[in-house]
């Protein structure tokens, strides 16, 4: 499964635009555009509702993709890693639950 980088890097080769107009439209430089789509360096989250905008795809979605790239990366050397990922799910699911109630 490719990575956000490659996603993005996907998605504007698919678009035909140049690496400058969307970084220019991101506010950011070529290079560090260039940096996250060869996962050198890790976007912001303020980018994905850009992205969606540009390319016009369901902002949730891509949240979806941004978020598990993130969680990839700092799990991926992890022994546990995949251990680790269904105690989170548990406890994300519990502080739901709990903040839910807390306010009900």
């Amino acid at each position: 499964m490719e990575t956000f980088g490659e996603y993005i890097r996907y998605l504007r080769e698919e678009h035909k635009m140049p690496l400058r107009k969307l970084a220019a439209f991101l506010d950011i430089d070529q290079s560090t555009l260039s940096k996250i789509e060869r996962n050198e360096r890790h976007p912001i989250k303020e980018m994905v509702i850009k992205l969606s905008e540009v390319f016009q795809l369901d902002c949730n979605q891509l949240t979806i993709r941004f978020l598990s790239d993130k969680i990839t990366y700092e799990l991926k050397d992890e022994e546990l890693g995949i251990e680790a990922l269904k105690v989170a799910e548990e406890q994300i699911k519990y502080l739901k639950t709990t903040k839910a109630n807390s306010h009900g």
